[in-house]
């Protein structure tokens, strides 16, 4: 054994057996792992033990620790909970990634209102709402959301209750059968709280119990000569069937359970979590690795523990595919017991049903690695075939793409996509404003917005900061002529122009607006030929164009909507609020009266007005041009 790794391991006897963190560092104080642990003295121990490691990526991360570091906690949840907070925050070599996700899709149940209803929303919160998520799409959660109104009558609509009660007729839903009325205020709240708690078993998916319930209802109500309500409840018992018959029968009805299962392979890994609920295999989710692979029991478990302080609804058990430390299991159950609030079980089956399901999981892990590995294949194929067509030096491992878009001068914005191994990078997406070049010129849009991307790069914006592989223009030799000059004046810390370092192409657009041809400003490169690569680019093409234009219409809108009454004089955003709300239309404002205006708050004589000249003078203006 060397002299640091005797100095390290003394150091690590000296700790105590307690809970805690322990920060690993290198040469240059650089933290490059934190750990935790409910008995730091032996698992810090283990690291620095003569016999070494079998672990590759472990054996790496200690043959560079000349240091560590440790923070003492309470108890072993404290531990792992600072665990994750230090991670996201030092984002050491040797650990996982532990991104937030702070737009997963939830769908919560307002129970803490008078009349719940069931929202879409991206975090949950301490608010008395129950939440259900998070979804692996927001299709699936919008899914859910639908069909447990659906199922269950329940509004889906905007309206507040009981304030919206009797102000309008009931819509369509209600008069298809499909939402129970409730803004007639016809609907006695128990009624309606029952129906809430029929969609509560529904999302959590306790199928046998609602159909159980329904059954109950049905048989009660035809004794009592109810026949309308019991064909109410026949008609949810069937839609309840219809719903589910589509879910896979996977283990015994009572099952509610997490299935959790690693593929490991090269260079691509895959994490599988199977949510069954009653039995039924409700929903999958399947989480990529390349370099990260959670390698060992305590990487595997800082995991979990990230995925679970997402999770808003944690069943009683968990199944793991295959085994952790006792330390680290027991540390993992004792923190979904505290979060669920009740008792978790953590088991690695053997043998029988459950030991079906995690091989279950498994081979869905490793199915889905071996599609996301030919995707990965046929996407490098296209990018070689690029790469190949267009003479580039590199593989274009991140190509970015720039459209502008205008409104009649307004509005003027380019978008900036980012494709990364053939992939959309959603991140990476930017919108410019553009704001120097007056006009529809887009030849001067582009050279603004191009410029402006790359000056952000070069003072060191980190969020600017890899250079593309390949930069496409929506547009044809005179975008590329145009931006070419903007890159040569560019120069990098070495004072290599960036003209030099990014190839440049514009995408030409035939008759039926499709790229079949690619420029370089000089020659024209035919992509027409290569049904792939034509697909990727056109797939290019339409991305920036929707990322450009949805952004442009957005920003149109609200200039719409300001300017109607925000352009009279006197009259700004909230005064023109008021006047909305007062009135309800904008052809009822101007029909309004000087002391009929006057009645809506902040409205004054002076602002009357000045709403009834403007309005007089548009009148007079409209008049004219029709004689």
């Amino acid at each position: 054994m060397s002299d640091r790794l005797k100095e390290l391991r003394e150091k690590a006897l000296s700790l105590p057996l307690t809970p805690g963190v322990y920060v690993m560092k290198d040469e240059g104080g650089q933290i490059i792992y934190i750990g935790k642990s409910r008995a730091l003295k032996n698992r810090v121990t283990q690291y620095f033990r003569e016999a070494g490691h079998t672990n590759v990526k472990t054996a790496q991360m200690v043959s560079r620790v000349r240091d560590f570091e440790y923070i003492l906690t309470d108890t072993e949840n404290e531990a792992l909970l600072l665990e994750n907070r230090l991670i996201k925050a030092h984002e050491p070599k040797y650990n996982i990634k532990l991104k937030d996700g702070k737009r997963d899709p939830y769908l919560k149940v307002t129970l803490g209102e008078t009349y719940p209803r069931i929202e879409h929303c991206f975090e949950m919160k301490k608010d008395g709402a129950r939440y259900f998520g998070p979804f692996t799409t927001s299709s699936r959660a919008y899914a859910l959301k639908k069909s447990a109104e659906k199922l269950f009558s329940l509004p889906s609509c905007k309206r507040v209750f009981p304030r919206d009660f009797g102000k309008d007729r009931p819509c369509l839903y209600y008069s298809i059968g499909q939402c129970c009325g409730l803004c007639t205020g016809k609907v006695k709240e128990k009624d309606y709280r029952a129906a809430v708690k029929g969609a509560l078993l529904y999302l959590n998916g306790s199928y046998a119990e609602i159909k159980k319930s329904l059954t109950a209802d049905m048989e009660q109500a035809a004794e009592e000569m109810r026949y309308e309500a019991a064909a109410v409840y026949r008609d949810r018992i069937r839609e309840l069937g219809r719903l589910t018959e589509k879910q896979k029968i996977v283990s015994s009805p009572d099952t509610d359970a997490d299935v959790i299962a690693l593929y490991r392979a090269e260079p691509l890994s895959c994490l599988t979590i199977l949510q069954i609920r009653g039995g039924l295999l409700c929903d999958s989710e399947n989480r990529f690795f390349t370099l990260e692979t959670p390698d060992d029991s305590s990487a595997l478990t800082s995991y979990l523990l990230h995925l679970y302080m997402k999770k808003a609804d944690i069943p009683p058990l968990v199944l793991l595919g295959e085994a952790l430390e006792d330390e680290d299991s027991a540390m993992l159950e004792g923190f979904l017991r505290e979060q669920r609030g009740r008792k978790v079980t953590l088991s690695i089956p053997e043998k029988g049903e459950k030991k079906a399901l995690c091989v279950l999981a498994r081979e869905n892990a490793k199915r889905q690695t071996l599609l996301k590995e030919k995707e990965h294949e046929r996407s490098d194929k296209t990018l070689v075939a690029l790469a190949s067509r267009l003479g580039l030096e590199v593989l274009p491992q991140r190509i970015e793409a720039f459209d502008i878009s205008n409104f009649g001068g307004d509005n003027i914005t380019a978008g900036m996509v980012v494709f990364a191994d053939g992939k959309p990078k959603k991140s990476d997406y930017r919108l410019f404003r553009i704001r120097e070049s007056g006009g529809q010129d887009d030849y001067a849009s582009m050279r603004e917005a191009v410029r402006r991307r790359f000056e952000r790069y070069l003072d060191g914006d980190e969020s600017f900061a890899p250079l593309p592989d390949l930069l496409l223009l929506d547009g044809g030799v005179g975008h590329v002529s145009a931006v070419r000059g903007v890159l040569e004046s560019l120069e990098d810390k070495n004072g290599v122009p960036l003209s030099a370092l990014v190839p440049l192409f514009g995408m030409v657009k035939d008759g039926f607006h499709k790229t079949r041809t690619l420029t370089d400003g000089e020659n024209e490169i035919d992509i027409s030929r290569d049904r792939a690569l034509f697909a990727f680019i056109y797939g290019i093409q339409e991305e920036v164009h929707r990322y450009t234009y949805g952004s442009m219409s957005k920003a149109k809108s609200k200039t719409l909507k300001r300017s109607s009454l925000e352009e009279i004089r006197g009259i700004g955003a909230k005064k023109a609020a008021a006047l909305l709300s007062h009135f309800g239309t904008l052809t009822a404002v101007k029909k309004a009266s000087r002391e009929e205006l006057m009645e809506v708050k902040g409205i004054g004589e002076q602002e009357a007005e000045s709403l009834l000249a403007h309005f007089e003078e548009k009148k007079k203006a409209k008049e004219g041009k029709t004689k």
